[in-house]
């Protein structure tokens, strides 16, 4: 007798052979209409919910991408576009806001010995904010999510290892992993060469309260604003000076555009407004944070502040925007989960009253076989 081959047919168990217990509900008018009702009774008022804690943030966007060209010169101040600020505030949304350029001289930060434009803004709180405060940097048509762009980076450098410049050329740091002088680029990458580099200064209320004239400054820190999974993945690297030369768009931090012993490659673990920035984000408009205050109050007032304009954006039509927010228990500002909740609500509501109206006034009778395609014979 010949030896049984070997057989593909699956196992006869009740998994493979397909024969496990299911459940299968029949779509009923006894459980189609109260499921419409009951999702919209817990839609609605939930929606109303998020509208309300949304409506309950305080936010002020200013885009100053065109202070450069449409702001006077300083000490003049101009008029921001009314289209240029929005404003939330939940006592008042009247605001106003302008804006002067200036020219400063060249700072240690830039060994070019160019000058450096300003924008000087001028903007008024209309009530008082309670901490926490947050400030960000809002950037429209900016991909970050482009492929070649979001892989642009070596971990291995990044948490301080001395990567060798070969595996840089030929990594995903190419073509930012090499130097003209094969050097290793630290940071390597896209992702760190275009790191937004705008300075924003401390907030100075002009009109303090108290019988004094003197301005006070509001500060902003820059500790805590990175995850704390996100600080693991950098450390201090190992490099020595003389072996690394800064991403091209860093040359003016340093002088000669190399890092030195007097001016060593940023320490990147502790460097969080850099690893805010590493954090890709998914959509081509976005905001990322710059600093927060998590103890004072942000008074009623006039403020200024001095932007440091570096940063391009009109090269590739894009536009950039200071945001001052607060946040609700739910988070920041955000209307749409509350106004889709809300419009959810009402139209599963809508829907079970027209079907009940339709079931009540015409019912269908349950198992009718009359409506089975193969007993609607067409006439002859």
């Amino acid at each position: 007798m010949a030896p049984e081959g070997k057989s593909r047919k699956p196992a006869n168990t009740a998994f493979k052979q397909q024969r496990l217990k299911a459940w299968q509900p029949i779509l009923t008018p006894k459980t189609v209409l109260p499921t419409f009702f009951i999702v919209g009774i817990i839609f609605a008022p939930l929606g109303g919910l998020l509208l309300y804690a949304s409506n309950n943030v305080s936010e002020m966007i200013i885009d100053y991408t065109y202070c450069d060209s449409q702001a006077p010169i300083s000490p003049e101040l101009g008029n921001i576009p009314s289209e240029f600020v929005n404003s939330y505030f939940s006592q008042s949304n009247s605001t106003s806001a302008k804006w002067s350029r200036l020219v400063t001289e060249p700072k240690e930060k830039n060994f070019t010995g160019e000058n450096i434009w300003s924008c000087r803004l001028q903007f008024t709180i209309p009530s008082e904010l309670k901490p926490p405060i947050f400030l960000y940097y809002r950037l429209t048509n900016f991909y970050q999510n482009h492929r070649r762009y979001v892989k642009s980076f070596d971990a291995n450098q990044l948490k301080g290892d001395a990567v060798p410049v070969g595996t840089l050329k030929a990594g995903n740091c190419k073509p930012l992993g090499e130097s003209d002088n094969q050097l290793a680029i630290y940071p390597c990458g896209l992702i760190a060469n275009s790191m937004f580099n705008d300075t924003i200064n401390n907030f100075t209320l002009l009109n303090p309260t108290g019988g004094t004239n003197e301005s006070e400054s509001y500060e902003f820190s820059q500790s805590n604003i990175a995850w704390p999974s996100d600080k693991q993945k950098y450390g201090k690297t190992q490099y020595k000076p003389s072996e690394i030369v800064p991403p091209p768009d860093w040359a003016n931090r340093y002088p000669n555009g190399t890092y030195t012993d007097e001016y060593p490659p940023p320490d990147i673990s502790t460097d969080e407004p850099f690893q805010v920035w590493m954090r890709t984000a998914g959509l081509p408009d976005f905001r990322k944070l710059y600093g927060r205050n998590d103890s004072s109050i942000l008074k009623a007032g006039t403020y200024e502040v001095v932007i440091d304009y570096k940063f391009p954006v009109t090269r590739y039509g894009g536009t950039k925007s200071l945001v001052v927010s607060t946040v609700s228990f739910l988070g920041g500002r955000n209307p749409f989960l509350g106004i889709a909740y809300i419009v959810s609500g009402v139209i599963c509501v809508l829907f079970g009253c027209i079907f009940t109206a339709r079931h009540l006034y015409k019912p269908r009778k349950l198992g009718d076989h009359t409506y089975l395609s193969w007993n609607n014979q067409p006439a002859k």
